[in-house]
């Protein structure tokens, strides 16, 4: 169980071990229908994958939606995921061992690994750890990767440039951490580990780069307050 916060914190917020341990948990407990927003993006990742087709993963944590969507397919395609976290890859590799899926994962950087085409990217709150620079260019990389209507799916946390609505929207998202049994202390440790690390953008922001790497559509599949959900096509 996620105890992380429970305790002073020393460093800005890192995807170690200690975290790789719970984040399951984790997930599951700080990200509002995060089980839900898995399945829709299941749904359309197997609408857009063909056979024989690839689809990569970026920041694919414990493999959990890759380890679905192997179970899911009804053909063959290649599953790749792709984490910076030694932990992370360690941990979605005993896992996939555990369900016997046939998937690949690699310890990389998603802003400097080269791609080969692909019909399907996902990315599950990954983007708002990437610097607003770096972002832009790895969404012009995702778009070139991709093949002629493939697409980019991709859940964030998102801000409201209304104060009062984003502080009421911050307001709601600690009731839910609360109601999960994450006390105070918790989460006003774990908002301070990931001061200046986490930064994410509004929903007309993330829409906004998508279209400026050239993408044809981008709109909302799925929101819960401060996340969504995104679906891209090229």
């Amino acid at each position: 169980m996620d105890k992380v916060f429970s305790k002073p914190i020393k460093k800005q917020f890192e995807f170690d071990e200690e975290v790789a341990a719970v984040f399951d948990d984790m997930l599951s407990r700080s990200v509002p229908f995060y089980e839900e927003a898995q399945k829709i993006t299941q749904f359309f990742v197997l609408k857009y994958l063909p056979q024989n087709g690839r689809l990569y993963d970026l920041g694919s944590s414990t493999a959990s939606l890759l380890i679905s969507l192997f179970k899911s397919l009804e053909g063959n395609a290649q599953l790749i995921g792709i984490d910076n976290s030694p932990s992370m890859i360690e941990r979605a590799k005993l896992k996939a061992k555990a369900f016997n899926a046939d998937i690949e994962l690699i310890e990389g950087d998603i802003l400097e690994y080269t791609y080969k085409k692909a019909n399907v990217f996902v990315s599950n709150y990954t983007l708002q750890f990437v610097r607003p620079l770096e972002r832009e260019k790895l969404i012009k990389k995702i778009y070139d990767a991709l093949e002629d209507e493939g697409v980019f799916l991709f859940s964030e946390k998102l801000i409201s440039h209304d104060k009062r609505l984003n502080k009421e929207m911050i307001e709601l998202y600690y009731d839910f951490k609360k109601a999960n049994g994450y006390s105070a202390y918790e989460i006003a440790q774990k908002r301070e580990a990931l001061e200046n690390v986490l930064v994410p953008y509004s929903e007309e922001e993330n829409i906004t780069m998508i279209k400026n790497a050239g993408f044809s559509h981008c709109e909302v599949v799925f929101r819960w307050a401060n996340f969504a959900t995104f679906i891209a096509v090229k």
